[in-house]
């Protein structure tokens, strides 16, 4: 590694003396990426394109960064072979550079050479900085932890966030208002909608908002096969989210937490609802900054003792991504990889209907199907609108069959009023 080091250093020096000899260029671009240092290295090939914007091997080399996955990296023709490539730069801690290359941070460098990542209808170059939305991410393994989201990095959703906003966040926030005006923090909110529609991310984001520790519990965090300790498992998820308030305790999958106790054939579960109810009933009672979300699929399978008042008494709709959430999960599935000239209008209006997960879907198939074009032509290129638009034609929304479940619902199931603005989308979707 010292001795790769001390080339590259050797190099930096004769490009400094030669500023106009491309091929050295070239040459210390591919060691800089052998190395892994492909910030440094995008910067010397951006030079080598102002000079020549039609180099095949500048352009291969860029082209190959997220498609190799690592700091590996094609070298010019008459090269010698690189170094087996580092994760650590000199001064930066191990693993800093390694990893699949953040296209979105080099267009500036590339922005006058390269054509641009994203266009909006006209062609031109579409610089708005990168969406956050939800692309069915992971929710956070059980256990405390400060997370980073926060509600503005939601995309759209602008209903959603302005329920939030009134019945838990401005409470929160103003505790003198809220004792003026005798508004209550009991009980919890429920979040229910299709899967793969931000459930999760929009709990993070709140726990966000509110500077608190985020733990989710899920069914394997609760069931035990032994009779008393899945009510332990309950009290104890509890007590750790007391412990770390404030805490926002997110109960995933909620429905199989705490499904209705008149389907259970477990007495087990039947008891460890019975606990969670409890539990509930603790954190209403006076047990300050531990702050109840859930969410499911199929609030209608959710045990009606659930959602009296004080427990989860409160709902909240979250339906697939309208317009903007959709360019928005494009534009963030796609800024880690090598694409050009994308119109992100035009493909969310293909997707309309499709929740974040099967965006997230398409763009893994488009970048499926520039992969295998490249390693049947042996030429690295760009993933186009072309390419994203064969993947929405091949990938279906996933979302019919959840909707009509929710559609005999709202139409047989809907007396308490519980379901209303459930019913309102699925008329203004024409599918009532």
């Amino acid at each position: 590694m010292e001795a790769e080091l001390a080339l590259i250093a050797s190099l930096r020096k004769a490009v400094a003396a030669l500023p106009d000899d491309l091929v050295l260029r070239l040459h210390l671009a591919g060691r800089l990426l052998a190395a892994g240092l492909r910030a440094e290295a995008v910067g010397q090939l951006a030079a080598v394109l102002r000079a020549d914007p039609a180099c095949d091997a500048a352009l291969t080399m860029l082209a190959g960064l997220d498609l190799a996955g690592s700091a590996r990296a094609a070298v010019p023709s008459g090269a010698d072979s690189p170094a087996a490539p580092a994760d650590e730069e000199p001064g930066s801690s191990p693993g800093a550079d390694a990893g699949s290359f953040d296209w979105s941070s080099a267009e500036a460098d590339l922005g006058d050479v390269l054509p641009p990542m994203f266009v909006t209808p006209d062609g031109r170059a579409d610089g708005r900085a990168d969406g956050r939305a939800d692309a069915a991410q992971p929710g956070m393994a059980a256990g405390a932890g400060r997370p980073v989201l926060r509600l503005a990095d939601v995309a759209g959703l602008a209903e959603v966030k302005a329920r939030l906003e009134a019945a838990f966040l401005a409470p929160l926030r103003n505790p003198e208002l809220r004792r003026l005006y005798g508004k209550s923090l009991r009980g919890g909110l429920l979040l229910y909608g299709p899967p793969g529609c931000g459930k999760t991310f929009i709990a993070r984001a709140v726990a966000g908002e509110v500077g608190a520790h985020f733990l989710t519990v899920s069914l394997a965090d609760i069931a035990d096969m032994y009779a008393g300790q899945s009510e332990r498992n309950v009290r104890e998820l509890f007590e750790t989210a007391r412990g770390a308030a404030p805490c926002v305790l997110f109960l995933d999958e909620v429905d199989a937490i705490g499904q209705k106790r008149s389907q259970l054939r477990s007495t087990t579960m039947r008891s460890a609802v019975n606990q969670l109810l409890l539990e509930l009933d603790a954190v209403s009672g006076g047990n300050d900054g531990v702050f109840v979300l859930a969410a499911t699929n199929h609030p209608w399978d959710v045990d009606g003792a659930l959602r009296r008042p004080g427990r989860l008494d409160r709902t909240l709709l979250v339906l697939p991504p309208d317009g903007p959430a959709r360019e928005a999960v494009f534009r963030f599935h796609l800024s880690g990889r090598p694409v050009a000239g994308i119109e992100l209008g035009a493909l969310a209006s293909r997707t309309d209907g499709y929740s974040a997960a099967d965006i997230a879907h398409v763009c893994e198939s488009a970048a499926e199907i520039a992969l295998l074009d490249a390693a049947r032509s042996g030429a690295v290129r760009m993933i186009r609108q072309d390419d994203l638009v064969a993947a929405a034609g091949q990938v279906r929304p996933s979302l019919a069959g959840w909707f009509e479940s929710a559609r005999n619902v709202a139409l047989f199931a809907n007396e308490g009023g519980d379901y209303d603005d459930l019913a309102d989308y699925l008329r203004q979707r024409r599918l009532l």
